[in-house]
């Protein structure tokens, strides 16, 4: 007799959410993730302690309840635990004493109120309530600049690096595992073939995160026996789980908890040890490139920082007062209009459908009710040929970057360090110094 084919589970709406499993998990449904938190729930609640329901005091227990943090209120905090919380939650206000904290000392020039304003009206435009004459006046002026300064001019320089060779073998590891144990291996590959990975160098990861490159950077100085260089993780967030923790070595390795915004590297006492600097990252979110080009640059002498190394991503999060490219784009004919506008063009290069994240979910909540769904804007392009605009939005934006550099010393290029399928953001900034100091 034949076995009974079970029935296909009806396919859930976005908004809808599974059976919770059992309480041995956080009840809390996490939208994002499309799933159930998995932390285990306090004693006597359905709920861990980072996602307990504020709670309504009664006269008895005025203290006992949970409320939102005043600093972030995606996380809740005991009222009775609230002022030491206040001292050590991870979004508070990084005041400190200490010699290379300066607040906001590589964020830029300080707008005057009035362009501030004008900046912040600029930010509530959108792309589709553009008149024409604008919207196509600023796309061919990024045309005009692409092809005269980058059109042709990056190169390919895709590395790898024998320290990631046993992790890559590993079949069993998801593509987003293997992204980026790729990039890592791509980067560690071009400081190799540039012989950076040299003795008494200090190695300075902006945006470390949890540490991934660090953790194969220090392996790979602990091979060479590089016992006079180390590596510096710098990040304004303390992280759980974070991977140089795992280092067998971990005097190879510094932490420092600092904005980049704020930071003065020269000032770091942990660079006193070594001669010279490297400074790179793997994912810095559009500003924060900018940040951290002037945390570089501030003090060059004293530094001595002889060549960066920056995985460029995330440009729709540039801000004109950051951006250190503002000289070459003002001669260029670009407005602080122009580049806020630009900003919001470079998604097209990577945002898949075309289509912005809100807009999506607005369409799949319409998608299931009766009433039909509200018509997209007219395009006045294809998608096709938004791809390509926003990838030259980018590239016009990087190239200010090299401007800025050359300007300040440095033999500056972008290139292409992985292929567009390990992931579309895949273009490098990488700067010599003219004169490097001899060691």
């Amino acid at each position: 007799m034949a076995e009974a084919i079970p029935a296909k589970k009806p396919k859930m709406s976005p908004d809808e959410k599974p059976a919770q499993p059992v309480a041995a998990t956080c009840a809390h449904w996490v939208q994002r993730k499309k799933r159930y938190c998995k932390m285990e729930p306090n004693k006597g609640s359905l709920f861990c302690g980072a996602h307990e329901p504020p709670s309504e005091a009664t006269a008895d227990n005025a203290e006992a309840g949970r409320i939102p943090c005043p600093l972030d209120p995606k996380h809740t905090v005991f009222k009775r635990k609230l002022a030491k919380h206040l001292t050590i939650c991870n979004a508070r206000d990084q005041n400190s004493n200490l010699p290379y904290i300066h607040k906001n000392i590589n964020a830029g020039e300080e707008l005057e109120s009035d362009n501030l304003q004008e900046i912040c009206e600029y930010e509530k435009l959108k792309l589709h309530e553009l008149e024409d004459e604008e919207f196509y006046r600023v796309i061919d002026k990024v045309k005009q600049l692409y092809d005269t300064h980058i059109d042709g001019n990056i190169e390919q320089l895709q590395r790898q690096h024998s320290s990631l060779e046993e992790p890559l073998s590993h079949s069993e590891y998801g593509p987003e595992t293997r992204k980026h144990l790729v990039q890592t291996s791509a980067l560690l590959g071009i400081l190799e073939q540039d012989q950076q990975l040299a003795d008494n160098t200090s190695f300075i990861e902006f945006g470390a995160g949890k540490g991934q490159l660090a953790f194969y950077l220090a392996t790979a100085l602990d091979t060479k026996q590089l016992a006079n260089s180390q590596v510096v993780l710098v990040d304004r967030l303390s992280l759980r789980h974070k991977k140089d923790n795992k280092l067998t070595n971990k005097q190879l390795v510094q932490r420092i908890r600092a904005d980049i915004a704020d930071l003065r590297m020269c000032q770091l006492p942990e660079l006193q040890r070594t001669q010279r600097n490297v400074a790179l990252s793997k994912h810095l979110c559009g500003a924060a490139t900018d940040l951290t080009l002037r945390c570089v640059l501030a003090d060059k002498e004293k530094c001595h920082t002889d060549y960066i190394l920056i995985a460029l991503c995330c440009h729709h999060r540039c801000s004109w007062q950051s951006y250190v490219g503002k000289k070459w784009l003002q001669t260029a004919g670009i407005t602080p209009r122009d580049f806020v506008i630009i900003t919001k063009m470079v998604s097209w290069a990577v945002c898949g459908t075309g289509i912005s994240r809100e807009r999506r979910k607005a369409m799949a909540e319409a998608a299931t009710q009766e009433e039909p769904p509200q018509q997209e804007p007219t395009q006045r392009l294809s998608r096709e040929q938004r791809e390509l605009i926003g990838y030259k939005c980018k590239r016009v934006l990087d190239y200010g970057r090299l401007e800025y550099l050359r300007a300040n010393g440095y033999q500056a290029s972008l290139k292409f360090y992985v292929s567009r399928d390990v992931t579309l953001e895949n273009v490098i900034l990488l700067a010599k110094r003219d004169s490097p100091r001899v060691q």
